[in-house]
């Protein structure tokens, strides 16, 4: 007879300021298991570790650019006609004396903290046996499993009817950051099985998303 199958958690992280901090929900097996709420990366890093997930995907630029202009997964999701951000060099970053980067920043500091249990994926095949993180994009989500490209308007309605779809229950009057993480943590489901697209080159970083 041959043994139990382990159950598979993933989780995904919505990454805000200083202020906001982060979200983070976990899913097993596909069906919602928690959410946390928390200003300390460290505090994310040690419950996704406790809640044992094996995959882990983040809204937040995983690289700084390295040419001072737009990293290339970058421009590849707005040549498919899906805005996004634009991820500066870390120096420029630093720079700014307002809060304009302060949430990229954190979301560098995430990834740091989560880099010696959940290398960062480099490309290539997902290696069953290898917990690991990624950087993920909720209105690039949203496009890829709607089949088009989609308003960003409408995103409460959108990624929401996309979790129910996925048979992911949502707790009731769920913020948009919690949205925004259960469907980063949906992605990593679909990391699981192979079953993702991906922009960018290993240098800059990569941008996951639903194939």
């Amino acid at each position: 007879m041959s043994p139990p199958r382990t159950p598979l958690t993933v989780a995904g992280v919505d990454v805000g300021g200083k202020r906001k901090g982060f979200h983070a929900v976990a899913l097993r097996d596909g069906a919602w298991l928690a959410q946390i709420t928390s200003r300390d990366s460290a505090a994310i890093a040690a419950w996704c570790r406790e809640i044992g997930a094996r995959y882990i995907g983040i809204d937040a630029p995983c690289r700084w650019c390295c040419t001072g202009s737009t990293r290339p997964a970058e421009r590849e999701l707005k040549a498919r006609k899906i805005g996004c951000f634009s991820t500066p060099t870390l120096a420029a970053a630093q720079a700014r004396t307002d809060k304009h980067y302060e949430w990229m920043l954190a979301g560098a500091e995430l990834f740091a903290r989560l880099e010696a249990d959940y290398p960062l994926y480099a490309g290539g095949a997902v290696d069953p046996a290898q917990p690991a993180c990624f950087e993920t994009f909720p209105h690039a989500i949203t496009c890829a499993l709607r089949g088009t490209i989609v308003s960003a308007k409408n995103k409460r309605k959108d990624r929401s009817a996309l979790l129910a779809a996925a048979g992911i229950t949502l707790p009731p009057r769920a913020v948009m950051d919690t949205i925004d993480a259960a469907l980063c943590a949906l992605v990593a489901a679909h990391f699981a099985a192979g079953a993702i697209t991906v922009y960018g080159e290993p240098h800059s970083g990569f941008i996951v998303v639903p194939r």
